[in-house]
């Protein structure tokens, strides 16, 4: 059993030194409440002792009920942990991300700093409570953000994010014994999520507008990878042969500095290579050292995402007469998906290909583009129930033909018969 007691402190000289201060204070007018006589005390479960003065008895009952049931079921936290700063409980959880990559972690600050921040910095974690959090996503919904604009549903849904696992920190820390961010219900995306799906005939188009970086652009249509994947794919991982590509580091881009690392989720794959321009990027490969990039700046290295945009892709858009749909590099990934789910790819395929964490996650993005299937679990329904009725039909010939013979039919048997005689096996 939890050690949790309550002291009477009226014989305590501290005690009686408060009261004394206190019924002076009075007398000259002052409203402050008095000394609490009854004092709480317990050890937590790191051993210390711990205490809460009450001025009524039965205020300090209560509290040590609520004590000792908290620490026999482990839900304890110590009341001065709670009034941990946000800021500091921030702190601490942007230092401890391991494994995220550098955009992440770069995301995750930013967003930090400019929306959870300067609302929660000065609160005590303790304090915060979900009405509170309720409120504050309102605000997030109809105010603008730092950018003068409505925030959309997708920039709301990171901010609660980022805020939440904070706030999970402060729960794992033993701040805290329940996150606040919880169950708040975030605006919803619309339904026209700007996906863009290109024709094979638009495709070819734009990749004929890119010049020298046709094939860059067949390969973000066609192998549905991101952008970070393809601009540091080498050599050494294209097998013209087997037609794959192996997807094993990307790019990232914080702050103007390029580094590679590791594919997000750390998900390494093989992507295929469609044969129809396979032998393009053998040419291009031919005679290259295996760790060279295949893709490069003009002037050679690496090849950044917003000079492609400026010098080529953009320009290249307009040229195929493709201005209007919005579409931009990482997009094409959005028609790599759909090409390959209408040439009958199943959808642990189509995750593969983009590196998805998992199939629910696919399914939750391109699940509108499988064929549903509805007609052919009707058709099925159908026939199974067509069948029944026919039997049902049957039997209650037989029956009336053997009354008027004045009989009565085997009721196991007279159906099937019936069924065989009418060209029903």
């Amino acid at each position: 059993m939890a050690r949790v007691w309550i002291e009477d402190r009226a014989n305590h000289a501290a005690y009686q030194r408060a009261l004394e201060t206190w019924q002076a204070a009075k007398k000259a007018g002052s409203k402050r409440q008095p000394p609490g006589r009854w004092r709480v005390r317990w050890y937590g479960p790191d051993g210390k002792g711990k205490a809460l003065t009450f001025r009524k008895l039965p205020q300090a009952e209560a509290e040590v009920t609520a004590l000792t049931g908290k620490l026999d079921k482990g839900s304890y936290r110590d009341p001065q942990s709670a009034k941990a700063l946000f800021s500091v409980v921030g702190a601490e959880w942007l230092g401890s991300l391991r494994k995220q990559g550098r955009t992440t972690k770069h995301d995750y600050e930013e967003i930090f700093n400019l929306y959870v921040l300067v609302k929660w910095g000065d609160w005590q974690v303790g304090s915060i409570q979900w009405q509170d959090v309720s409120d504050w996503v309102d605000e997030l919904c109809k105010k603008p953000g730092k950018r003068g604009k409505i925030l959309g549903p997708a920039r709301i849904t990171k901010i609660y994010r980022v805020f939440g696992m904070v706030m999970k920190r402060a729960v794992q820390s033993g701040r805290i014994a329940a996150s606040p961010a919880h169950e708040h219900e975030l605006p919803r995306a619309a339904e026209d999520d700007e996906h863009v799906y290109l024709t094979h005939e638009q495709m070819e188009r734009l990749a004929d507008a890119a010049g020298e970086y046709r094939r860059l652009v067949l390969v973000l249509g066609y192998c549905g990878i991101r952008w970070a994947e393809a601009s540091a794919i080498k050599v050494g991982r294209i097998n013209i042969d087997t037609r794959r590509i192996r997807i094993v580091q990307n790019y990232t881009d914080v702050k103007g500095v390029l580094a590679l690392g590791p594919v997000k989720n750390h998900e390494k794959r093989s992507v295929p290579l469609p044969r129809s321009f396979a032998e393009e990027l053998r040419d291009l490969s031919k005679g290259r050292k295996k760790d060279a990039l295949v893709f490069t700046a003009p002037a050679g290295g690496p090849l950044r995402y917003a000079n492609f945009r400026g010098r080529c892709f953009d320009k290249a858009v307009q040229a195929a007469g493709l201005g209007d749909l919005g579409i931009t590099p990482h997009k094409l990934r959005h028609t790599a998906a759909s090409l390959a789910i209408a040439a009958g790819a199943d959808v642990k395929v189509v995750q593969l290909m983009l590196g998805h964490k998992s199939a629910a996650m696919t399914l939750d993005i391109y699940g509108h583009l499988w064929p549903d299937r509805l007609d052919e679990v009707a058709d099925a329904l159908d026939m199974k129930r067509e069948r029944l009725l026919l039997r049902s039909r049957v039997a209650a010939a037989v029956l009336r033909l053997a009354l008027t013979r004045g009989g009565v039919p085997s009721a196991r048997r007279a159906p099937d018969a019936e069924l065989a005689g009418a060209g029903h096996p």
